[in-house]
């Protein structure tokens, strides 16, 4: 047993020098991916929509729709999680796109504008919120724009920027913020070491590619690194290996947290995110929906209960019974907005109140926030796996204890949230009474977020 446990750091780090030697046949495999995923963006446009005698093993739709929103997308954050961005390093198709453009492509210099850290959060928030307005988990037509014009856009911004670089990954991707974030936990990273980079006699010299524009030499954490394999060996200092889950957020690049950050994990990935997944069975949606119908009747307008928009501006199914009015989304708007808000005051104001107790500089401390991560990964992957449960429900599919199976990752994740506090407090205050205090004040709100979280699971 013993021997077993000193072989496993080596077995990973020539996992990492695998990666290496066989870039070839992950370029292969790139290839093979996307030609899967312009297969399941493009079928499903050719064929009519599915009817309620359809299944997803029976109809290309549906088993596109499953793939996609019910085994890809939470699977992929579940992925990170474990073993970190392997997915955009390996496997992305947008990714190996982009960088095939930006090999062919004008090599331009990267714009000032374009390397603005806000942009992981506005992209990521104007696509969830695109995508509820047009139902981006029930029609094809919508999907196929949203990712579609996504990967255009990685496609155009490769042609132009970078050479043999991915641009568009590291600066525009909407997913790209909250991959970095949920990576933070991952057991698995690329680790620099600075001594032996300086020294430089062991291993390969030969200069690195780092298509994701990573400053490899100062890397702390894996929250940029794609996880690609290129560096492994790289001067003899980087090596792939295991590390304790929390420390890239106690000790490593949570301690060098920046505001959006703070932004992407508690009003959007605790606030708007939820929301999102839940709000055709929230009630709070349907009160607002039903008093902004009476303001209209009240007010006798009458086209914004019957105003209808294009699908690709709001959900225009007439034929499916399933349309989106103007009311309904200022209603579905409402209720995000609310969501956000809700979130920002909940974590916002014990947030503020540790940093005080903690007395850490500036009044608030976007470390601290960083132990929300786990609940905010857990709350984005059981939400997500919301879609693969209630698609395969809708089949006469019933998958035993997924409920409990949920409600149990983010009871855990909470706890883990709540011993993060502690664990950075003392970065900042010494006294056992005020880190316990500490955690005391934000195991409130990450207790009632889980639980209103567990009971939307139920519901």
């Amino acid at each position: 047993m013993t021997s077993s446990l000193r072989a496993a750091p080596a077995l990973v780090a020539r996992f990492g020098d695998v990666l290496l030697r066989h870039q070839a046949a992950i370029r292969r495999l790139q290839w093979v991916m996307v030609a899967l995923y312009a297969v399941l963006l493009t079928v499903p446009l050719l064929l009519p929509l599915p009817t309620h005698t359809d299944y997803v093993w029976s109809n290309a739709v549906r088993f596109a729709q499953f793939v996609f929103w019910g085994v890809w997308w939470p699977f992929i954050i579940l992925a990170t999680a474990l073993v970190g961005r392997f997915w955009c390093g390996i496997l992305c198709p947008e990714g190996a796109l982009s960088e095939f453009a930006s090999q062919r492509g004008a090599g331009r210099a990267i714009p000032g504008w374009m390397k603005w850290s806000g942009w992981p959060v506005v992209s990521f928030v104007s696509t969830t919120v695109y995508g509820q307005l047009t139902s981006i988990y029930q029609y094809p037509r919508p999907a196929a724009l949203l990712l579609g014009g996504s990967t255009f856009a990685a496609i155009v911004i490769g042609a132009r920027y970078g050479k043999v670089k991915r641009v568009w990954c590291r600066f525009l991707c909407p997913v790209n913020g909250v991959f970095g974030i949920v990576s933070k936990i991952a057991p698995l990273h690329f680790r620099v070491d600075p001594d032996s980079w300086r020294i430089g006699q062991q291993g390969r010299s030969n200069a690195v590619n780092c298509a994701p524009l990573i400053p490899i030499k100062t890397m702390q954490g894996a929250s940029a690194c794609h996880m690609c394999g290129r560096c492994s060996g790289y001067r003899g200092a980087i090596r792939l290996c295991w590390r304790n889950p929390a420390s890239d957020i106690v000790h490593g690049s949570g301690r060098l947290a920046t505001m959006w950050e703070t932004i992407l994990i508690v009003p959007v990935l605790l606030g708007l995110v939820p929301a999102a997944l839940h709000w055709s069975d929230s009630g709070l949606f349907q009160v607002i929906r039903l008093w902004l119908v009476e303001r209209c009747l009240d007010l006798h307008l009458v086209w914004p209960l019957s105003l209808r928009l294009p699908w690709w501006i709001l959900t225009d199914y007439p034929l499916e019974n399933d349309v989106m009015t103007s009311v309904d989304a200022v209603a579905l708007l409402t209720l995000l907005s609310a969501s956000v808000t809700a979130a920002t005051l909940m974590f916002g104001i014990p947030l503020a109140a540790c940093a005080r107790i903690l007395r850490m500089k500036g009044g608030f401390s976007h470390h601290l926030t960083q132990a929300l991560i786990p609940l905010a990964a857990a709350c984005l992957f059981s939400g997500l796996l919301s879609l693969t449960v209630s698609q395969l429900r809708s089949d006469g599919v019933v998958i035993p204890y997924s409920d409990q199976f949920r409600g149990g990752i983010i009871l855990a994740a909470a706890a883990w949230s709540a011993a993060l506090v502690f664990r950075i407090g003392v970065f900042y205050d010494t006294r056992l009474a005020n880190r316990v205090l500490a955690t005391l004040i934000m195991a409130v709100p990450i207790t009632s977020f889980s639980i209103a979280w567990i009971a939307a699971f139920l519901s």
